[in-house]
């Protein structure tokens, strides 16, 4: 396991740029769908919606960093998970939600908002919390992280692609329906591509940690999820809203980390390995609930 710490999966510029535009394509693909009037639903019944943020943004990262204060895995897969909890939501929450019979327009709500926000509150949050776990924080201040870079690939790769796909779905819906249709799939096929061949070059190395990466990233995900539904139980919403935060908590943007990883870790193994396996599994756990939910509303309208 410590050859975690030193290991680095090496990507050649040429598929680090390729990782970074498919993301960025992934973003405004998911942009395309969402519509000025989502914002607007926030106002009419907030409570929901903050609360989303709140365990977004600051009940994950404190259930990640007492999480690590028990376990006291190596620095960098601290790094890899703390880096996955500053992370905003996944792009296919929304989706998840819709299975689930969630509530749509909030799902798209807190997506765009905590990815608009992760611009400032991802690099803020990965300070903040692995800095307070010294083994992280020691190995931080090793690698020399450049926290203004990180602002500006997060507002290149999230933020303008968001607002250009907000402003084409606004401007042509059509185009943005037929756009979206095409490019989703798309990117995220690439995306997954470059990943795969990635882990590949290591997979002797993956298959001697996946023991206990796999442990920690099923506990990880399962306090993701616990984070939004525990809040949404405690403030008494509805269980509509109730499975959208679940599921906006439970799904981060993993792609997003990795490439963070790529671009300033110069792919330190524990982090990739922790934010690469969390791309697989919080899929595998998110329709898993999703469809449990579905199932439930189908069960009880037949008894009906």
């Amino acid at each position: 396991m410590e050859e975690l710490d030193q290991l680095q999966i090496h990507f050649d510029g040429d598929s680090l740029f390729l990782m970074n535009v498919s993301l960025a394509v992934i973003m405004f693909g998911v942009a395309l769908d969402i519509d000025l009037q989502d914002f607007r639903r926030i106002w009419a019944r907030p409570k929901p919606f903050f609360l989303g943020i709140l365990a977004q943004f600051l009940v994950l990262p404190l259930f990640t960093w007492l999480f690590i204060l028990l376990v006291k895995p190596l620095p960098s897969v601290a790094l890899g998970m703390f880096l996955v909890a500053a992370c905003p939501g996944g792009n296919i929450s929304n989706f998840m939600t819709h299975h689930a019979r969630g509530n749509s327009a909030l799902s798209v709500s807190l997506t765009a908002f905590a990815t608009i926000s992760s611009i400032v509150l991802t690099p803020l949050n990965f300070a903040l919390w692995s800095g307070w776990y010294h083994p992280a924080s020691a190995l931080l201040i090793s690698i020399q992280l450049d926290y203004f870079e990180v602002f500006q690939t997060v507002a290149l790769i999230l933020g303008i692609p968001l607002a250009l796909g907000i402003y084409v779905h606004h401007r042509k819906p059509s185009m943005a329906r037929k756009l979206a249709g095409l490019l989703k799939p798309l990117s995220i096929m690439v995306f997954i591509t470059i990943v795969v061949v990635a882990f590949y070059s290591n997979f002797n190395l993956f298959t001697k940690v996946i023991g206990l990466i796999f442990g920690l990233v099923l506990v990880h995900n399962l306090l993701a999820l616990l984070s939004g539904f525990s809040l949404a139980k405690l403030a008494g919403l509805k269980l509509a809203e109730t499975k959208t935060l679940t599921i906006e908590t439970g799904i981060q943007n993993s792609g997003l980390a990795l490439v963070l990883i790529f671009n300033y870790f110069e792919g330190l193994g524990g982090m990739s390995i922790i934010a690469g396996w969390w791309g697989i599994w919080h899929i595998i756990s998110g329709l898993t609930l999703a469809s449990l939910w579905k199932l439930q509303k189908r069960e009880a309208a037949v008894s009906l």
